[in-house]
């Protein structure tokens, strides 16, 4: 198993590996589409791959303030084997070699296993509301 940051070449595998494991994300999650427009902003897109072939995917973000994890995931046959919990750390260490204190995740209300995941590696609850808009792309 390697953990390593994002290359261009891994473009067409990471869309079909996240397309596979958000098959319900809606149009503004297309995967080609936020890849593109995340590295407008940087380089922030980690790949797990084994044998060649990705197995594991974050895109994080760091305002410089704080931190965000976007996009985890495992794919299926490879969850509750350490993958998760190795990436997430990875990408953890990366933003606090950029000076980043505190990260933050947004989980799909009812995804218990993406919320028990996240506490048996030390995230907490957090008393907020997310709250969020969409902003129509212009033709202009």
């Amino acid at each position: 198993m390697n953990i390593r940051k994002y290359n261009n070449f891994d473009k067409e595998a990471l869309v079909s590996f996240w397309s596979k494991v958000f098959p319900d994300d809606p149009p503004h999650n297309e995967p080609g589409k936020v890849i593109a427009e995340k590295l407008i902003v940087d380089d922030l897109i980690f790949i797990v791959e084994e044998e060649d072939n990705i197995i594991g995917a974050c895109m994080a973000g760091y305002d410089g303030h704080r931190g965000w994890l976007y996009a985890v995931a495992v794919d299926t046959e490879f969850r509750r084997k350490g993958v998760g919990k190795k990436l997430v750390s990875n990408v953890l260490a990366s933003l606090r070699e950029l000076g980043c204190g505190k990260v933050n995740i947004q989980i799909r209300a009812k995804n218990d296993q993406a919320e028990e995941f996240y506490k048996s590696i030390g995230f907490n609850m957090e008393d907020r509301v997310s709250m969020g808009v969409h902003l129509a792309q212009s033709n202009s």
